[in-house]
């Protein structure tokens, strides 16, 4: 894995198959795989959070049955940066899917500290890489190329096979002016640009957003300005642990302005411990303070960093916003940043969440106290511009944002016919004379609830939310042995539906409705059919329910046997 060796496959001949897996259709799930010859490599392996279509459920995996089924081919999973939605799903696809991981050091930190919650971490090969490094992977040879974003040690991956060079950009701005570390590598983009790029593989979070993306040293101003006017506030900053320059920003303010700084929020802590152990954070011994001792500090002395920018509802700001954290009380003196923006979908939440605070009487900063990480329109078209592809494929985001690149594209001069809106699971071939959708694959999200991975699917769901919906009614009547008699009951136990106190006529009423179609059911047969009975009482009752509140309770009949 030597940056001096860079004797390349030449294009020989054959097709590449690009075969997306998640991140396509949503912010999240990101997942791609590439096929070549007897191999296939797979780049990145992140999470999505549940919709409010999906109750119950704690995250939703890319579902691979695609790379099980072809398990003799996959050389390995290479991981762009160290975010949930690239990496988030790995101890979960590393259980049956179990190949080597390759990374870059802060990036494989995270996920050794994630396997280890998951005790996985001894039976997974890990490879740490540099910047440079080229890694054989069966018929493929993959480069990481340095790229900047919100989050330390990210990168681009050039793809070699035999029938061309594919680039993955992963998530990527252009930074001139990073805080820590270096430019992304655009002169070795060029190179490969100048060499021949078949494709290119483009972040599109941004691409609605006209203009660049700035660089995170604006953030230092803004800091600068909002702890100066509210010198004698304590400030609490809530951001994505994950950013570490962002972190180092806000410990430099601090120390600045002579305050101390705690840290809370179990991913925040875990990161801040990693960064600065591998040297990507360096914080004072005299400035960081346990969170236990807070109290021994007067507010203008004091800076809470924390997670909860999202309004994610275990996260630390949710938490002291509600009333439920035992050491950290919202209080009127109190200025709290939120040091992010929301990620679409999580709107409500953060509304939600920021209602909370201003009703205790807090003051909130939001404006200008973020950055992000995604290339807008004219650092896409820079991209285009160096690296020339013959193809183009918009990836990472939802289709109004990969239309956009798509466009883009097509201005930077990417005929209009090489342009691919992919759907995840679709499979797309191409060599130097030729580019086409050729078949599809098995994909979509596997629910992880609890300890169960998969076994929340459609069927389980749709119950999940009709149950939230109208709630649930239980029916319990026994019958005889023979003659189907009804010797008890029924008992009906209602939980979401209606009070049973209080509707004692409507469930009078309903009782009989059983009845009836017990004795429908059961009059003159020879044989008492048990799901003949259930289903009668299930549609009776149901469309007696229906006729009279306009409900669709999940109905369960109980029969016992006497």
């Amino acid at each position: 894995m030597s940056k001096k060796n860079r004797n390349y496959i030449q294009v020989s001949g054959g097709e590449v198959s690009i075969i997306p897996l998640g991140g396509l259709e949503q912010i999240g799930l990101n997942m791609t795989a590439f096929e070549y010859g007897n191999s296939i490599i797979v780049v990145d392996c992140g999470l999505a959070f549940p919709g409010e279509d999906m109750p119950g459920v704690d995250l939703v995996v890319p579902d691979v049955t695609y790379l099980e089924e072809n398990f003799a081919k996959v050389r390995g999973i290479f991981i762009t940066h160290g975010h949930e939605d690239h990496i988030g799903a790995l101890p979960y696809v590393l259980q049956t899917l179990n190949v080597p991981l390759y990374a870059t050091r802060l990036t494989m930190a995270i996920i050794e500290d994630k396997l280890e919650e998951h005790e996985m971490n001894g039976m997974v090969k890990k490879n740490v890489v540099r910047y440079g490094d080229v890694i054989q992977a069966g018929d493929f040879r993959v480069e990481f190329i340095r790229t900047n974003h919100s989050i330390a040690d990210a990168a681009a991956l050039a793809i070699f096979s035999g029938a061309g060079t594919i680039i993955h950009t992963g998530d990527f701005k252009v930074d001139y002016t990073p805080v820590s570390g270096d430019m992304i590598d655009l002169q070795r983009l060029a190179e490969l640009g100048n060499e021949g790029v078949l494709a290119l593989l483009s972040d599109s979070t941004n691409a609605t957003k006209p203009g660049f993306t700035p660089s995170e040293r604006r953030v230092i101003e803004t800091f600068e300005h909002t702890f100066s006017e509210y010198r004698t506030n304590r400030i609490l900053v809530a951001t994505f642990a994950s950013n570490v320059d962002r972190v180092q920003q806000i410990v430099n303010t601090a120390v600045r302005m002579g305050r101390k700084v705690a840290i809370e929020g179990l991913s925040m802590v875990k990161v801040v411990n990693l960064a600065k152990e591998l040297g990507y954070l360096e914080i004072p011994d005299d400035v960081l303070v346990d969170i236990e001792s807070i109290r021994d500090y007067p507010d203008e002395k004091l800076v809470i960093l924390m997670t909860g920018s999202q309004g994610e509802a275990m996260a630390a700001l949710s938490r002291i916003a509600n009333g439920q954290h035992r050491r950290i009380q919202i209080t009127p003196n109190d200025v709290v940043i939120f040091s992010s923006t929301p990620i679409p979908g999580n709107e409500k939440a953060v509304s939600k969440l920021t209602n909370e605070i201003y009703k205790q009487g807090a003051t909130i900063v939001d404006q200008a106290t973020h950055v992000s990480g995604h290339a807008c329109q004219e650092e896409l078209k820079l991209i285009y511009a160096l690296t020339k592809p013959k193809y183009a494929v918009p990836v990472h985001g939802e289709y109004r944002h990969r239309k956009e690149n798509a466009l883009i594209a097509q201005g930077m001069r990417v005929e209009k016919d090489h342009i691919f809106l992919l759907n995840s699971g679709d499979v797309l071939r191409m060599n130097a004379q030729k580019a086409e959708v050729t078949g599809f694959v098995t994909h979509g999200g596997v629910m992880v609830d609890g300890l169960g991975v998969g076994d929340v699917g459609s069927i389980v769901l749709r119950d999940r939310q009709n149950l939230s919906k109208d709630g649930i009614i239980v029916i319990a009547f026994a019958l005889e042995h023979g003659t189907g008699k009804l010797l008890s009951g029924p008992e009906i136990i209602s939980r979401g539906f209606v009070y049973v106190r209080e509707s004692e006529n409507l469930m009078d009423e309903a009782r009989q409705i059983v009845m009836d179609a017990v004795t429908r059911s059961t009059e003159g047969r020879g044989t008492i059919e048990w799901s003949r009975i259930k289903n009668e009482v299930r549609d009776s009752l149901g469309s007696f329910f229906w006729r009279q509140m306009k409900r669709n309770p999940v109905i369960l009949p109980i029969i016992l046997e006497a």
